[in-house]
């Protein structure tokens, strides 16, 4: 079988070259004349390792090498295919009801038990019916949120369409399935998760609705005792493996999402997986909004910013530096932040709290919620819409090892003024530039409101990469010179010239006011 397996192999190895790889003719040049469906299958499984898709005539070629364009379309639902199979997933648990009777009062009691637990600092241990909980409750918004995050890299061509991906800690695949949709269908996915839980079990259910293109293994085991080189090419084991020694190897993605907060010591655990990251390669964190979970995300990220991960006079990586900022070469082999947080400011790095997040729209409610929501109006304690959770908030860090930044600048104090020297400025009209790193804050607490007027202003939070305390953009009067605050992108770079800069004392941050004497424009 091995042989016959090889022969397969160096078939499709010639004839990707020449010409789309059809099974039905393979089988006649490998000795016993093996059936077509057998031929497939052995294609399949060797698909990553051959670096070929499947076409829907069931014929297979090269993968492309354009990269991955970004969909900037907002998600509006989660599939139905993906609906039908955790329906199904509960059915085969619980029964046809599952979402009634003592099987739906079991479900909703788990979502409460483990929201509470999470609101309290407190861990959260996955069994079968936390994991089904889970995935009725955090899929939807976790499918959406990565997508977003994606668009990042997309946007800069940095995602390309043969991926092996690493997914450390995947949960029930709420990030992997975003990951799958967003690519497009001639695009080749080797996926690797690992989720040592219960969770697993939904995680490989979900999996069988994905396309032929993903070719996923889920290793069970914690991140800690993940062994990178048993990562393989073939269903087999006779594919090429993962070797840290390798310079050319390593995953071209790692995700990390929604898992740090649940580590011991998540800044090991994200030190080890950059160290299976191709040269070019990125790393994907994210966390859910609250406060505690972004800004521990933001706190790995600056530990381990300018961490040298490997060394470019050692390693042999033949780096294209023509992509880098020649004035920043020496940070190959480093970690960089790439977005969506800003590094403006050479030398400079942020150390205020570092609480930020993207807000996007809802996704359309899943007929699983609603179903598990509905069923609960007898119960007292129950608030309509409990079970609801299409919220899109979330924190992310992108992590690159190649010197790469989303915004790549360099300012100068003889033009601008530096957030790390706000207290010189105050309380005096200036020009900057800053990230804005939040939707609207307004009504969500005090920083946004006008003493003189007692109303609430649009509020956001900015940065320049440079500050030691919050920074906040205060929109007094709207004008069409300075409505590019309202109109600009989470993580889109933008120049403030007049901006009045005042101490909330309150807040124990910076308001820059910006008013019908403010000018802003958004930078590309």
């Amino acid at each position: 079988m091995t042989d016959q397996r090889e022969a397969i192999r160096s078939n499709a190895k010639y004839l990707r070259n020449v010409r789309p790889i059809d099974p039905d003719e393979i089988c006649e040049y490998v000795e016993g004349t093996p059936h077509p469906a057998v031929v497939r299958q052995h294609l399949r499984e060797d698909a990553a390792a051959l670096g070929i898709i499947e076409r829907e005539d069931g014929t297979f070629v090269p993968v492309g090498d354009a990269p991955v364009r970004p969909r900037r379309e907002p998600v509006t639902r989660v599939p139905a295919e993906y609906e039908r199979q955790l329906e199904e997933v509960l059915v085969d648990r619980y029964g046809p009801n599952w979402y009634d009777g003592a099987s739906g009062d079991l479900l909703r009691s788990t979502i409460r038990r483990f929201k509470a637990d999470y609101l309290d600092g407190r861990a959260v241990e996955y069994d079968e019916d936390v994991a089904a909980g889970y995935a009725i409750y955090h899929l939807p918004g976790y499918y959406a949120a990565v997508q977003y995050a994606l668009d990042d890299l997309a946007d800069r061509s940095l995602l390309g369409r043969n991926l092996r991906v690493l997914d450390v800690g995947a949960g029930i695949g709420g990030p992997a399935l975003g990951l799958c949709d967003y690519l497009p269908d001639d695009a080749l996915l080797e996926y690797h998760a690992i989720e040592p839980s219960a969770a697993a079990d939904v995680l490989e259910d979900m999996f069988a609705s994905t396309s032929r293109n993903v070719h996923a293994t889920i290793h069970r085991t914690t991140a800690e005792a993940f062994d990178p080189s048993a990562t393989v090419g073939g269903a087999d084991g006779s594919g090429d493996g993962f070797d840290p020694a390798a310079p050319d190897d390593g995953f071209d993605l790692v995700l990390a999402c929604n898992v740090l907060s649940e580590l011991d010591d998540p800044v090991a655990v994200t030190r080890s997986v950059l160290e299976t990251l191709a040269p070019d390669g990125t790393l994907l964190a994210m966390s859910p909004a609250d406060k505690n979970t972004s800004i521990g995300l933001r706190a790995v990220e600056r530990e381990l910013e300018g961490e040298r991960i490997w060394d470019p006079a050692e390693s042999g990586v033949d780096v294209d530096c023509d992509t880098v900022d020649g004035s920043a070469t020496h940070r190959l082999g480093a970690v960089t932040v790439y977005g969506p947080t800003v590094r403006l400011w050479p030398g400079e790095t942020p150390s205020d709290r570092g609480w930020s997040f993207d807000v996007r729209p809802d996704v359309d409610v899943p007929r699983f919620q609603r179903r598990l929501d509905d069923a609960a109006s007898a119960d007292e304690d129950h608030a309509p819409g409990e079970f609801v959770n299409v919220d899109v908030q979330f924190s992310y860090s992108l992590l690159r090892l190649d010197g790469r930044r989303r915004i790549d600048m360099a300012l100068e104090t003889a033009k601008w003024a530096k957030m790390a020297e706000m207290g010189h400025h105050v309380p005096n009209r200036i020009d900057l530039v800053a990230a804005k790193l939040s939707r609207s804050l307004s009504g969500t607490d005090g920083r946004g409101r006008d003493a003189t007027r007692g109303r609430s202003n649009p509020l956001f939070k900015i940065s320049d990469g440079s500050e030691a305390l919050e920074h906040y953009a205060v929109l007094t009067n709207e004008t069409s010179l300075n409505r590019p605050l309202l109109e600009a992108d989470y993580g889109e770079v933008c120049s403030f010239e007049g901006a009045l800069a005042l101490w909330n004392d309150d807040e124990e941050a910076y308001n820059l006011v910006v008013d019908e004497e403010t000018i802003v424009d958004r930078i590309a």
